[in-house]
């Protein structure tokens, strides 16, 4: 049984991400918009590419293959200044295979710790209506792990208009006011609602 729906008659939109932590930051932005968000539990393949663009609209073209619509997905990228942007779009496997600790054995010793997490949100409902948009957050790395909440780099990533903490010492709604995932998603829904209306939600 298929999963389509006409866009602009169910307050559900679903997120295809195997990433649980993705998915309630997602599902709890979107819920103050009074929209649903459904997990669709699966793993695209990630392209190699040069951005978080280009890797979240590659991933949500794959995801619309299946019987889910309409869909999203949300991709995001460390960008650190004294590494020359590494590990960029390829934050995820650099989390899985070095981590944090790793990142701040690079830095040992460097003052420049300024970087930018950088957060794309792709979305598909058919071939004529795709989009994507792109959020920020500018920060800098913190000189150890701090806190407990978050995933991936938020224990050592302290946004510059913060207090000092790092994302992973903050509450979700705290984090949700600085992040550049929360940043992608409120510009995402806002456009959703413009264009299709929330009277046409309810």
């Amino acid at each position: 049984m298929g999963y389509k729906r006409k866009l602009g008659t169910q307050k559900t939109i679903f997120f295809a991400t195997s990433n649980l932590n993705k998915f309630e930051e997602a599902s709890d932005i979107l819920s103050k918009y009074g929209i649903k968000t459904t997990r669709v539990n699966v793993k695209t393949t990630e392209i190699q590419a040069d951005s978080v663009e280009d890797v979240a609209t590659a991933a949500v073209t794959q995801a619309s293959k299946m019987d889910f619509l309409p869909i999203f997905v949300e991709d995001a990228g460390l960008f650190i200044n004294a590494l020359k942007g590494f590990p960029g779009p390829f934050s995820s496997y650099v989390y899985r295979t070095i981590g944090t600790r790793g990142v701040l054995r690079l830095l040992e010793g460097e003052k420049n710790r300024l970087s930018e997490f950088r957060s794309s949100v792709a979305f598909y409902a058919s071939s004529d209506l795709k989009k994507c948009f792109s959020g920020t957050s500018v920060g800098k790395i913190s000189e150890k792990e701090r806190g407990t909440y978050g995933f991936g780099f938020d224990p050592i990533f302290e946004p510059i208009k913060g207090d000092g903490r790092t994302f992973a010492e903050m509450t979700m709604d705290e984090k949700d006011g600085l992040s550049h995932r929360a940043d992608a998603l409120k510009k995402f829904v806002e456009w959703y609602l413009k264009k299709f209306g929330a009277e046409n939600m309810l």
